[in-house]
């Protein structure tokens, strides 16, 4: 009877075992696979914001990462050609937009202005130090293959339409995909 006993013993501990094994071959084949991959969440429109968001998606870019940045809230004006000034179709998004400067050339600083004078010392350090600005640096990242995507919620909500951004963009996409792009890279970044 021991040997009985034992066997029906062996067997359950092995059929526990291969439930453990599929639950875990399961369990893996639902996990998201990272790629070499940085994604940047842009929402700040600030000089300071900006420029961050450039250097890191050119620099990962560069290293031979994918990159992509999602342009969305006030991040949205880096991406809005510099000739462009007053959109929408209410006087609520034209307020929107005389408010903000538009264009990563007229971005002020988050901090330190100086009375308006804090971008253009910025500026003067950046060239007294050889490092591009951030409208040089988008035009980089389009060179480098960074994928650089507006948010088409925050154009409605701002009234901007798809020729009021620059040239050389992705389509617009919406908060759904800008997750999953966040969800299959190895850094995903908030700035």
């Amino acid at each position: 009877m021991a040997i009985t006993e034992d066997r029906v013993e062996e067997t359950a501990t092995l059929a526990d075992l291969l439930q453990r094994v599929e639950a875990l071959e399961t369990q893996q084949a639902k996990q998201v696979k990272k790629k070499n991959k940085m994604t940047i969440i842009a929402w700040g429109g600030q000089l300071d914001r900006i420029w961050p968001t450039t250097i890191l998606a050119t620099t990962a870019a560069a290293s031979g990462m994918e990159a992509s940045v999602f342009f969305t809230f006030w991040g949205l004006f880096a991406i809005v050609k510099p000739g462009v000034r007053i959109t929408g179709d209410n006087w609520m998004q034209k307020m929107m937009s005389v408010m903000n400067p538009g264009s990563a050339q007229k971005a002020k600083l988050s901090h330190y202005q100086f009375m308006g004078a804090g971008p253009a010392m910025f500026k003067k350090l950046a060239d007294d130090q050889n490092v591009a600005k951030p409208d040089e640096l988008i035009g980089l990242a389009k060179e480098l293959g960074v994928k650089l995507i507006p948010c088409q919620m925050t154009m409605d909500l701002l009234g901007l339409k798809r020729e009021d951004l620059l040239d050389g963009l992705e389509e617009p996409i919406g908060a759904a995909t800008a997750i999953r792009e966040m969800r299959e890279a190895a850094i995903p970044l908030f700035i």
